[in-house]
């Protein structure tokens, strides 16, 4: 039989749309939030029967490390562990801190103003349906405020409010971060060894109960050097041993591209978004790839392992991270531990690491004095000094020219009256 149209977008139901947002409570045009150091901050908390449609955020000015150092958890319908605990950027996609925009299916990083290359709109389609209640919450687990230079944090979450319950195979949305950094590798390994049982491999998921998975965000920072990519994916489901339900044939599959990507490229269900190749070495450095399982889902009634080699028969020690999007019913499995802020951390040049605590010292000493901004008051000139060598700074650490972008950092401080000590 031929399956008819999709009407679902010309039906109408007796939900009704609801949104949570920083909108400024006052009236005034402060629509953001601002997350301290150490903090926390609710960003939704929602009555159900309900489902979240769109999640949006920007920040103006990040620092690239808020992207690993903040995260974002979600619970539903009144359970104590989240559903979702991932660093606020790898939910996104955004590849070891490394921003790059595209359109997909479930998740899009729109453009802001084109002279500011650090300003983005992040956007989640995942439908997050809940019987009860959802909760929302955005952790600063920093030493900065979110939110670079301006320290602000601007949101909507999007979600009808339905008239009748969820179905009761309606499933809970679920979200894991993962990473090994280094990769171990395999004892035996070489050109000809083999991999017949998957136990070294890179583990991505390990999940209870039923569902189906329906996402993967992979991140490889390319240590080794050469090609990374001749590493299967392995999905073993319910009561798999080997050889597993789903088995790959290399790295590059999964993402839908050909033989050895070494350009980005980005499409509705598949993408490379990030290929440094560093220092014009192919595949070298940092490289980011997602893979939407919508059209076709990896279904489990048990119990769902997925996991890649890293490299053939995991000959490979590079560091790998990842996060798993899957829906399934309620109890889900422990989460592992999530890694403190400081081992959640991309590898970063010598020379950014060296520049920490000076950017820690300018945006402790800058957030405060933006509220003039916000609250349309006129801004001291110093401010104005400051702000104008922190862009030079920037530009040059863009440009990987740390020791200007320190002197120019240290000029910022000068200028807003603040010690340096670095």
């Amino acid at each position: 039989m031929t399956a008819g149209p999709d009407l679902s977008l010309s039906r109408v139901t007796d939900a009704v749309t609801r949104r949570s947002s920083s909108w400024d409570r006052s009236g005034r045009n402060t629509d953001c939030i601002m997350v301290a150091p150490g903090r926390s901050a609710l960003l939704a908390e929602l009555e159900g029967p309900g489902v979240i449609r769109h999640i949006y955020f920007t920040m103006i000015r990040p620092d690239p490390l808020d992207y690993r150092e903040a995260v974002l958890r979600m619970f539903w319908d009144g359970e104590k562990e989240p559903s979702v605990e991932v660093p606020l950027g790898d939910f996104f996609c955004v590849g070891h801190g490394m921003v790059r925009r595209f359109a997909s299916e479930m998740i899009v990083i729109n453009p802001g103003w084109e002279a500011d290359p650090v300003n983005h709109g992040f956007n989640c389609y995942f439908p997050m349906p809940f019987a009860r209640s959802a909760r929302i919450e955005l952790i600063n687990q920093s030493e900065r405020y979110l939110g670079g230079i301006f320290g602000r944090f601007w949101y909507h979450i999007d979600w009808e409010s339905l008239g009748s319950p969820l179905p009761e195979d309606c499933a809970r949305f679920h979200a894991q971060w993962r990473r090994e950094n280094p990769t171990a590798k395999a004892a035996g390994h070489g050109k000809f060894a083999s991999n017949l049982t998957g136990g070294e491999n890179y583990a991505i998921l390990e999940a209870e109960g039923q569902g189906h998975l329906v996402g993967l965000f992979l991140q490889i920072d390319n240590i080794q050097g050469g090609w990374y990519g001749e590493g299967d994916d392995m999905i073993f489901v319910d009561e798999d041993v080997w050889p597993p339900s789903l088995h790959g044939t290399g790295t590059e599959e999964i993402f839908g591209g050909g033989a050895g990507p070494e350009h980005e490229y980005a499409g509705p269900y598949t993408g490379f978004v990030l290929v440094e190749n560093r220092a014009g070495e192919r595949y070298r450095g940092k490289n980011a790839m997602y893979r939407w399982y919508t059209r076709d889902p990896v279904r489990f009634r048990r119990r769902l392992r997925m996991s890649i080699e890293h490299g053939h028969a995991n000959d490979f020690q590079n560091d790998y991270a990842s996060v798993a999007y899957w829906y399934q019913h309620e109890p889900h499995g422990r989460f592992p531990s999530l890694a403190p802020a400081a081992a959640r951390l991309p590898r970063l040049a010598d020379g950014f690491t060296a520049l920490g605590a000076v950017r820690t010292e300018l945006n402790l000493a800058f957030v405060p004095q933006w509220q003039a901004i916000f609250e349309e008051l006129p801004v001291p000139d110093r401010v104005h000094e400051a702000f104008h060598a922190y862009n030079a700074a920037d530009s040059a650490l863009l440009r990987g020219e740390f020791e200007a972008a320190a002197r120019l950092y240290r000029a910022s401080l000068h200028a807003l009256g603040a010690p340096a000590s670095a």
